[in-house]
């Protein structure tokens, strides 16, 4: 039975007759056809149409061809080194991020990769620096201070270090190569300043969990960092009961029907094929809709195609309170990992706005996996 066509794409003739080289040089057969088919000669764009079993490679190939980049339609985007094969975990020397190395290293050791820990402190003299910077009234006098600052982090990053040597001798950590790294600066800045200079597999930052106050800096730095990372970030709470990711059985994927998230998906996979697990495919939604369950079966059996060996399951989460109805689905279904894309105007933009973000970190001991979906 032939594959049927699907639409990849929209666009102006010029730039399809691009797309269509670009992904035939790919091995992708290729067809455009007209949108306005009673008028085709005043149709305002074309239809890119690929075979259904090519889809995920087209997407991965738009997604990072220079054609459909900022700076080719007139913006500035900078450029995207290859991935390397490193697990970045920023600390702060509490104690969830200790939970965070704990993780780390494992997840590192699981996919053969190595470990930085990145800390970001800040002092009166980059303050000052800032937009601003002059309600902070440092005197030259603080550059005392800026030194008992500088002592104090590497104080403190030493005894992080020797901690982690402490549990790789005792067996509690395995024993793989890592590095310790200081910048100054604003944590979540620093942090994104670092992933876009070393492009990490991943980040694994260290959260409260639900049984603390969520007034710690940690919390808005993990959001931010969240929000706008281009790589998967897994937020890992104090409380989280396992300790590796090959303990975690079922991942609940959030999708919210756009395409993007198929891009997410298949880096979900191809990302964790080191490890184990069952997928619950999951939908939001405000009212009963019998055609939210019919997409969610749609895409279950197209997943199912492209990824036989997995096991998966769909299900539509009533979204009368937000929290407490994945707290709710969470709880009842087993589920150790909640997944969901990051792009403009999906589920992951709700559960971000001011004052939920928070909320979100904050709010179980069930781990957050955020994967970047290419926004609009």
């Amino acid at each position: 039975m032939e594959d049927k066509l699907v639409t990849l794409a929209i666009l102006t003739y010029a730039k399809a007759q691009i797309l269509k080289n670009v992904l035939e040089n790919e091995g992708i057969e290729t067809y455009i056809h007209n949108v306005n088919q009673i008028q085709p000669v005043v149709s305002s764009g074309v239809r890119v149409r690929i075979k259904e079993s090519d889809l995920p490679h087209a997407l991965k190939i738009t997604e990072s061809s220079a054609w459909l980049s900022e700076e080719v339609v007139g913006g500035k985007s900078p450029k995207l080194e290859k991935v390397s094969n490193k697990v970045l975990i920023p600390v702060d020397f509490s104690n969830y991020s200790l939970k965070a190395c704990e993780f780390g290293f494992n997840f590192a050791q699981n996919i053969g990769a190595e470990v930085v820990l990145l800390h970001v402190y800040f002092t009166p003299i980059y303050a000052t620096s800032l937009p601003y910077g002059d309600v902070f009234n440092y005197q030259l006098s603080d550059e005392e201070n800026v030194r008992s600052i500088l002592q104090k982090v590497h104080a403190d990053l030493n005894a992080l270090s020797n901690k982690v040597k402490e549990k790789v001798a005792s067996g509690e950590f395995p024993d793989i190569k890592y590095t310790c790294v200081l910048r100054e600066g604003i944590p979540e800045e620093e942090v994104l300043r670092y992933t876009k200079e070393y492009r990490p597999r991943i980040i694994i930052m260290g959260t409260r969990g639900k049984s603390q106050k969520d007034i710690d800096l940690i919390g808005s730095v993990t959001a931010e960092v969240i929000e706008r990372s281009r790589v998967p970030v897994l937020a890992i709470p104090e409380n989280t009961p396992f300790k590796q990711f090959s303990e975690a059985k079922r991942i609940a994927f959030i999708t919210n029907f756009d395409q993007r998230d198929l891009i997410a998906f298949d880096s979900l996979i191809n990302n964790l094929k080191s490890f184990k697990f069952s997928v619950s495919l999951i939908h939001l939604s405000d009212v009963q809709n019998t055609w939210n369950e019919i997409k969610l079966a749609g895409i279950k059996e197209y997943f199912q195609k492209q990824y036989p060996q997995l096991e998966i399951y769909y299900d539509v989460v009533k979204n009368d309170n937000l929290l407490s109805s994945l707290d709710s689905y969470i709880k009842s279904n087993h589920i150790d990992i909640i997944t969901l894309t990051s792009y403009k105007r999906n589920i992951f933009s709700r559960l971000f706005n001011p004052g939920i973000a928070r909320k979100m970190i904050f709010h179980s001991d069930t781990p957050l996996l955020v994967i970047y979906g290419r926004p609009n």
